[in-house]
């Protein structure tokens, strides 16, 4: 039968495919718009768990304040290429996502995901899914973190779409909780104060600067306070309080804090990508691969 091209227009406005796609499913489906919805749905679908293996390093960093200023939450969603992350769709997707966190405060990423995104009751996942059935790239809400400060002041910074950091502080005020936001994106630490630091880590690194020190050749006692001093230089440069205040690194950030009788109750920093081992494209193959529509 003939397919109008006011059908077609309707079944892309309903699905979010594209303009041959619906036309497709409408002539297979002899016309019948809620036949051809669904037959567009299973593919999507399909399509999307064909690419979940898919490396997504690019996408963005949400950052959400409730309007109290007591509640802030960040959150990262990927994507395969930076083209596609700032694309409406991705980027309306990804601040729902946040929203949806804020409201519903989930305990883990799995229980994000079974959450509704909208009044529409279609769930994160389906959502995402179906984002990556319109986009055409592997779409992962990767990581999350949510705050909220009892008493204290709480804080946020966004650095461009690739880093967002959330401070809970107590004591001093709004200005020095955000210049802390602004050091934590810009110096990365791993952890508040020492005793926050992972005894794993911390007897790795020692048995390293142990192993060079020794190297040296000098007196064991020698050695001892060689591997002392490096020690107490590598948990100045992972731990909050320990590094040097980026504004003034003439004093260290728990130097800043104690001056201003405040202290850090927690931290969250979000970089996008971090961690993800991103694989060297061959785009000769990436063309070929789209040609054969895979």
């Amino acid at each position: 039968m003939a397919i109008s091209a006011a059908q077609v227009k309707e079944l892309r406005q309903r699905t979010g495919c594209g303009m041959m796609e619906c036309k497709k499913a409408l002539v297979d489906a002899d016309g019948d718009m809620d036949t051809a919805a669904e037959e567009l749905r299973k593919s999507g679908l399909a399509k999307a768990d064909k690419k979940a293996g898919r490396v997504a390093a690019e996408g963005t960093v949400v950052v959400e304040v409730s309007g109290d200023g007591k509640t802030a939450v960040v959150v990262e969603v990927n994507s395969e290429t930076d083209f596609v992350a700032n694309k409406d769709e991705f980027q309306d997707f990804a601040r729902a996502v946040a929203v949806r966190i804020m409201s519903d405060a989930p305990a883990d990423l799995d229980a994000l995901m079974a959450l509704p995104l909208d009044q529409g009751g279609t769930s994160v996942e389906e959502a995402r899914r179906s984002l990556i059935a319109t986009i055409g790239e592997n779409i992962a809400v990767r990581r999350f973190a949510r705050r909220q400060a009892a008493g204290g002041t709480l804080a946020s910074y966004r650095h461009g779409t690739r880093i967002g950091v959330l401070v809970e502080m107590e004591g001093g005020d709004a200005e020095l909780a955000r210049d802390v936001a602004m050091h934590i994106a810009a110096s990365k630490p791993v952890c508040l104060d020492e005793s926050a630091v992972p005894q794993e880590m911390l007897d790795k690194e020692r048995e390293i600067f142990a192993a060079q020190a020794a190297d040296s050749g000098k007196p064991a006692e020698i050695v001892e306070k060689m591997v002392s001093g490096r020690i107490r230089k590598f948990l100045a440069e992972i731990t909050l309080v320990g590094q040097p205040f980026v504004k003034d690194p003439d004093q260290s950030v728990g130097q800043l804090l104690k001056a201003a009788n405040a202290r850090v109750i927690g931290f969250e920093r979000l970089e996008l990508g971090e961690g993800v081992e991103k694989k060297t494209e061959n785009f000769a193959e990436e063309v070929m691969a789209q040609a054969r529509g895979n």
